[in-house]
């Protein structure tokens, strides 16, 4: 886990060694602006004639010796004069294994870093190398003899790459504030901020290469770059995707546990691979206590350390549960309690790290259970995010799985409405349901217009600021009404990256590095290939997941009926005083910013729970931010 930054530019006109004196100032200026994602250490590298530049901030996880350094130079096989460079960001889980296959092939290794085998494996697979990784990662590979750069990005974009590109260079980081810093223009997206500001989205699922800010695109998850100098040609490939119509119809339950579960623990055991201590996030529901079972189960001499979140007196504090879970496992754990008045304190800084706006208070609470983590000393932590996006953990996927049931006309054999109500579950399946049922274009084009004209319509915006989205809201449905559709919609579409963006500079905040077993990539297909019955049945959503679990964890923790999100008590922070002029205050930004009408000023401030539809006042607050 690190930071990466890089400056690939045509033949400079200027006397080589002075343009190359200023890309050495400008790459400092960038791994400058890194350096909380790397501070163990910090490497540059620039070619002879000064058309590439390679910056990097080292976070040391495996190999802590300076044979891990990055820039890390690498010889194709059989040959002595270096001819690429690498800078990496991430880990590759089962770099072991391919090291062992690459071994058997001829090549040789100097270090024990995944990042020497990721250049192996380019020299041998080229493009084709991604394919073979499990892991998070962006990297950057130079090659000096072709003068070319290939980039790529993890498959479910846990780890960052934002570029900029003129007519002479191409510019990258893990980071936009790494462009910043070298004079990349820093204008705010307006069609991105109308968007956020009305429906809460931070991201365009019909252009994912879209960013906050205008000039500034990142890599989209599951794919590769390439540039190549001499005609300044940049190249986006996805290279990888899944099928959500491809399923297993015949599999039975027996088998699919036994290949989930094979599956998840391969997926933990990798994820362990570590020379720094390992703990782990704990917020007391199914996803975070799974981990821990299933790492107790295999190792029973593990020390996890467990770091939560706790909010007393609120009623979705999960401390109780979390607690169960670490007496069950004899894990020690570190709780940090946040208030109204910390949120406020960190907030400058918060926003720094943050660089976009954020739906709601949740993602500063996960930046307080990093910074536990740094307080004691762990390194790398475990955590559970991506399960309800792969596994259905969301109340919101029920109305898809009943709607295919419905157009298969077997809703009501199935009695999953009649066991789902039993659980407490209140969501509707009404008249509308039916309609999206059997026609789903049409309910399709109803739902996005429906939210694009409540969106023109936000009484708050000027007129001067609607006219400047022509119309466009980046709403989106799955293409198709089913549960394994809308699953894949959440997961490679709009969703898990998003909060995923907010696990890297949450963690990165703090150089921790966060890893999640729910998203080997191996796991997420296998997911994708099981029929819905085995994510919903009998009511109980991530089914697979509780049914592996049944016998590892304590029943309240596997059969638990409530589903809270990781949520502070943000309504009640909204209504502190403080919290209530800094409300105020991001709304006269955004009025003299021509966002919002001067009659906003005089509106009563509404508190919202985090996941509280039209959370405007919250969105006021945390959009404001990117006119600092």
């Amino acid at each position: 886990m690190c930071g990466i930054a890089g400056i690939i530019t045509r033949q400079p006109s200027t006397n080589t060694e002075d343009y190359k004196s200023l890309l050495k100032q400008q790459l400092q200026s960038m791994d400058d602006s890194l350096q909380h994602r790397g501070p163990d250490g910090e490497g540059m590298w620039i070619n002879d004639n000064a058309t590439a530049g390679l910056g990097h901030r080292r976070l040391s996880i495996i190999d802590l010796s300076m044979a891990g350094h990055q820039p890390m130079h690498y010889a194709t096989k059989g040959e002595s004069t270096t001819q690429y460079t690498i800078i990496h960001n991430g880990e590759v889980y089962n770099y072991l294994e391919l090291k062992e296959e690459l071994s058997k092939l001829g090549y040789t290794f100097h270090s024990q870093t995944d990042t020497e085998v990721i250049a192996a494996a380019y020299d041998h697979w080229k493009d084709l190398c991604v394919d073979h990784f499990d892991g998070m990662f962006s990297f950057a590979i130079w090659d000096e003899n072709k003068k070319e750069l290939f980039a790529a990005r993890d498959r479910f974009g846990e780890k960052p790459f934002f570029y900029y590109r003129d007519k002479n260079r191409l510019l990258f980081a893990s980071e936009m504030k790494a462009l910043w810093a070298i004079g990349v223009e820093r204008i705010p997206n307006q069609k991105m901020l109308f968007n956020f500001i009305t429906i809460g989205y931070t991201d365009n699922p019909n252009q994912p290469e879209e960013t906050f800010f205008e000039n500034i695109n990142k890599l989209p998850a599951a794919t590769c770059l390439k540039y190549y100098l001499a005609n300044n040609e940049l190249i986006l490939e996805k290279y990888w995707d899944i099928d959500p119509e491809n399923e297993s119809k015949k599999i039975t339950d027996s088998e699919a546990l036994e290949q989930f579960n094979h599956l998840f623990s391969t997926s933990i055991k990798r994820r362990l691979r570590s020379d720094v201590s390992i703990g782990t996030s704990l917020s007391g529901g199914l996803d975070s206590s799974s981990i821990i079972a299933a790492v107790s189960s295999f190792n029973s001499s593990s020390s996890l350390t467990a770091y939560t979140a706790v909010f007393p007196g609120f009623e979705n504090d999960e401390a109780a549960h979390a607690k169960m879970v670490t007496e069950k496992f004899n894990l020690q754990q570190y709780t940090t309690a946040i208030s109204a008045d910390d949120l406020l304190e960190d907030w400058q800084k918060f926003c720094y790290h943050q660089e976009v706006p954020f739906g709601s208070a949740s993602v500063y609470a996960q930046y307080k259970v990093y910074e536990l983590a740094k307080q004691h000393g762990t390194k790398v932590l475990l955590d559970g995010q991506g399960a309800d996006e792969t596994l259905a953990g969301y109340r919101k996927y029920y109305k898809w799985y009943w709607q295919e049931l419905f157009r298969k006309r077997k809703l009501k054999k199935s009695k999953e409405i009649k066991a789902a109500r039993e659980l407490g579950v209140t969501e509707n399946f009404d008249f509308k349901n039916i309609i999206a049922s059997y026609f789903p274009d049409f309910a399709t084009i109803v739902l996005e217009n429906r939210f694009l004209l409540n969106a023109i319509k936000h009484e708050d915006f000027t007129k001067e600021f609607i006219k400047l989205q022509s119309k466009e809201a980046y709403y989106a449905v799955p293409e198709r009404f089913t549960l394994n559709n809308a699953l894949y919609f959440n997961t490679c579409t709009h969703g898990l990256e998003e909060l995923l963006k907010y696990a890297d500079r949450n963690s990165m905040a703090h150089g921790r590095e966060v890893r999640l077993p729910f998203l080997s990539y191996e796991l997420v297909e296998f997911i994708f290939s099981l029929p819905a019955h085995f994510k919903v049945r009998n009511g109980w959503t991530k089914w697979i997941l509780r049914e592996t679990m049944k016998n590892e964890l304590p029943e309240s923790i596997t059969w638990r009926k409530d589903k809270v999100g990781f949520e502070p008590p943000q309504k009640n922070w909204m209504s502190n005083k403080n919290v209530q002029i800094a409300i105020q205050e991001a709304k006269s930004t955004l009025v003299n910013e021509k966002v919002l009408n001067p009659s906003v000023l005089d509106k009563k401030i509404e508190p919202k729970n985090s996941y509280d539809a039209d959370n405007y006042d919250w969105r006021y607050l945390s959009a404001a931010a990117i006119f600092k």
